[in-house]
């Protein structure tokens, strides 16, 4: 007994094995430098073009035989012009995607720099008026017009507009003097 394992195909699975090694091996001989030669002028890539060409010939191998004869060698021109296409429509796609934006890592000084800092701006907001603090609040932190948060907050859209100036540079001379 030995520890081979037991193939479950036949004779006829055999000879067509065999019939597909002989004809493609042939067929390879033949055709691979113009088929590398077709997908490289469709590509542009000689190493992806050999990819590709070795893929129709893999495929081929796994198809045998081919439903009509005589027809293999339009059968491998065409696996490679469909996946020199695919491969042209993946590089495509990849070149248009843009990774999402990331930003730096901060280190941890600059961490605890920008919350003391961020702490400092929201104890200056709280030391404004409630007025005050909602029209600064609303146009710098949601970036609301001046005339939704006249809306909002049921006052005239100038109104709005003199109280973010003027609270602006106050709230700016009172941080600078936190520094």
């Amino acid at each position: 007994m030995t520890n081979e394992p037991m193939s479950t195909s036949g004779p006829h699975e055999a000879l067509l094995r065999d019939e597909a090694r002989t004809v493609v091996s042939a067929l390879h001989m033949q055709h691979w430098t113009g088929l590398v030669r077709l997908a490289v002028l469709t590509m542009g890539d000689r190493q992806a073009a050999e990819d590709v060409v070795q893929e129709a010939f893999a495929t081929l191998y796994r198809q045998w035989p081919l439903k009509e004869e005589g027809v293999e060698l339009g059968y491998l021109r065409a696996a490679v012009l469909y996946r020199s296409r695919s491969v042209l429509r993946r590089r495509r796609v990849a070149r248009m995607y843009t990774p999402p934006y990331q930003a730096p890592k901060a280190s941890a000084e600059s961490d605890v720099v920008l919350s003391e800092e961020r702490g400092e701006v929201q104890r200056a907001l709280q030391g404004l008026p409630a007025r005050t603090r909602e029209v600064l609040v609303l146009r710098f932190y949601l970036d609301l017009p001046f005339g939704e948060i006249a809306a909002l907050l049921g006052i005239r859209e100038a109104s709005a507009r003199s109280t973010a100036s003027r609270r602006l540079v106050m709230l700016t001379n009172r941080l600078k003097g936190l520094r």
